[in-house]
């Protein structure tokens, strides 16, 4: 009669002990968790209508990702079967084109030559060393540093690199041919990006209006950001002339702000 009610407080101890070492390791997480959330860089939150809601940017990824599709698909109607009509990375180019559109890694130079660079790159290094992960790795480290010197860094073109890298050194054995539905694709993502973006209230390539000084006071010289950035030893996702207007703006609605007060 003892036995059930022993095995029940053993089971009931471990869980106990269990429960403690849990609680113990969460404690010591906690500010780890609460620095690293603290800290870590964030997006502003935003709404859903409006040039700057995220409905603007979900419906135009989608639009150019079918307009992609359909149109690769027309042009390979004759091609091998084995050719997609759409890859992976264009999704992630997509949401740079019309979910952050001025940001400088968004930029039509750099989705489409980004894109084309690390793809080339990939499929080279795929078919030549023929093993897949020397090919991938050395691919998406090539594409990063070939996007850099080429002024087209863009995210996606690692993907890119490593979608490519795999195929050709993979069983599928891609080859130069499959650069043909990926230039399509990401064509096609950059007309649909300039035409939604452009109709929607986005300058898109983004171009900046720079904001001129104010005569009653002294300001800012762009070399007084660069060398700020310089300082800072980061690289931000924003143009330096972007900086530049947005401090300008600011300074002036301090200054009116003062003038009124």
């Amino acid at each position: 009669m003892t036995g059930p009610p022993a095995k029940a407080m053993t089971r009931s101890g471990g869980e106990a002990r269990w429960t403690a070492r849990f609680g113990t390791a969460s404690a010591r997480m906690e500010p780890l968790f609460d620095a690293f959330s603290r800290h870590a860089a964030r997006l502003m939150p935003q709404g859903a209508f409006g040039q700057l809601g995220w409905l603007r940017g979900s419906f135009g990824a989608a639009l150019a990702i079918a307009a992609a599709g359909i149109v690769t698909a027309l042009l390979l109607d004759t091609a091998p079967a084995s050719l997609p009509w759409l890859v992976a990375p264009l999704g992630a180019s997509a949401v740079l084109v019309f979910a952050v559109p001025a940001s400088p890694l968004a930029q039509p130079w750099s989705v489409i030559g980004g894109n084309l660079l690390s793809a080339t790159i990939g499929l080279a290094l795929g078919m030549t060393l023929g093993e897949p992960a020397a090919a991938a790795s050395l691919a998406v480290g090539l594409a990063i540093a070939a996007m850099t010197f080429a002024r087209c860094l863009h995210p996606p073109g690692g993907a890119c690199a490593l979608l490519c890298a795999l195929g050709a050194a993979g069983p599928e054995g891609w080859s130069f041919l499959h650069l043909a539905p990926i230039a399509a694709n990401v064509l096609t993502l950059a007309v649909t990006g300039w035409a939604y973006n452009n109709l929607t209230g986005h300058r898109w390539p983004h171009i900046v209006v720079p904001a001129p000084p104010a005569p009653d006071r002294p300001s800012h010289t762009r070399e007084d950001i660069a060398a700020t950035l310089a300082d800072w030893d980061e690289l931000l996702d924003i143009d330096i002339d972007d900086l530049d207007a947005f401090y300008r703006a600011v300074a002036e609605r301090v200054a009116e702000r003062q003038r009124s007060a």
